[in-house]
């Protein structure tokens, strides 16, 4: 029986302290951040420092993706059809979902990195 994982946690990362698992944790990150930081050895041999910038980096897309989903009718809603603004909408609170549940994974790592370990509640 592998170890139990909170809600939320990402999918392809092993339950913390699994053999690996960091490894997988911090290409989760980098996957969740700009393609640039792959560039930055100091990013992958510090896992809790890559954590804490994707947390934020995340937590940027979420406003960036709330103020684009309340600003689209007024600003790109006169240039598209109903169905077309309908659509766009959706993507961007599909994405929106996406991201806030990317951001709970983040912040799930960010706690196992720094030794937090998630105990079953009944």
């Amino acid at each position: 029986m592998s170890a139990p994982v909170p809600p939320g946690w990402p999918p392809g990362v092993p339950p913390a302290d699994a053999p690996g698992w960091q490894d997988r944790a911090t290409a989760w990150l980098l996957d969740h951040c700009p393609p640039d930081y792959r560039r930055y050895p100091g990013l992958r041999k510090n896992p809790i420092a890559l954590a804490w910038l994707a947390q934020r980096h995340i937590a940027g897309q979420v406003a960036a993706m709330r103020q684009a989903y309340r600003e689209a009718r007024v600003e790109v809603g006169p240039h598209l059809t109903p169905e077309a603004l309908a659509e766009v909408l959706a993507a961007l609170e599909a994405e929106g979902l996406r991201l806030v549940a990317a951001r709970r994974a983040a912040d799930l790592l960010y706690e196992a990195l720094q030794g937090h370990r998630f105990i079953p509640r009944l």
